[in-house]
């Protein structure tokens, strides 16, 4: 039996399971990654918490030691992101009225940021001598040496990640503004 907009329960089920993008809605693919990376890059903001008293807590003893680790994920993560969401690019909601170049402007700042924290956090720490270590495979080996440039441009993650933190702010109350002050669907698309 049809309901009254022509789709049938079954084909309502399907919409609902399926990885690619529609114009109604994102994908189970595209909600994966944008949730677990939430997640993941709420850790990572936990980082902030490492520089008072000098990591002296349970969040500088715990969780930031994996920083560089879930940093090495999220770029990948990131990478993976960027090229679903370019292929997916003709099949995703559209933003429309007034805002939509702002909305559009924002969510390519927050790729943008999304690629450069982690990108900038691997320059610092191999320009540094540090190496590159992740989950306990060494990436790249410490150094005598620091590479002055890698250093240079490495020294951005801070402040990139200082912007991260206010991109994700801007975008967490652009979404629960849709929600419960205009009601209407923007964060039911990423959340059913």
């Amino acid at each position: 039996m049809l309901q009254s907009d022509g789709v049938g329960p079954y084909d309502q089920e399907k919409e609902n399971t399926t990885m690619s993008d529609t114009r109604d809605r994102y994908g189970r693919l595209t909600r994966w990654l944008h949730w677990g990376m939430a997640l993941l890059v709420i850790w990572q903001f936990l980082k902030l918490g490492d520089r008072i008293n000098d990591g002296e807590h349970w969040i500088g003893q715990t969780l930031v030691p994996w920083h560089i680790s879930i940093g090495v994920a999220l770029l990948v993560l990131a990478l993976i992101r960027v090229l679903w969401a370019m292929k997916q690019s003709p099949n995703r909601p559209q933003h429309t009225g007034s805002t939509a170049p702002l909305v559009k402007g924002g969510h390519f700042l927050l790729y943008v940021v999304m690629l450069l924290v982690p990108i900038t956090g691997a320059l610092l720490m191999v320009g540094n001598g540090y190496g590159l270590e992740a989950f306990g495979i060494q990436l790249v080996a410490e150094s005598e040496a620091e590479i002055a440039w890698m250093a240079n441009i490495g020294s951005l993650h801070s402040p990139i990640a200082i912007l991260f933190v206010a991109l994700v702010v801007g975008h967490v109350c652009a979404a629960l503004y849709h929600h419960f002050v205009v009601r209407d669907d923007t964060l039911k698309r990423m959340t059913s």
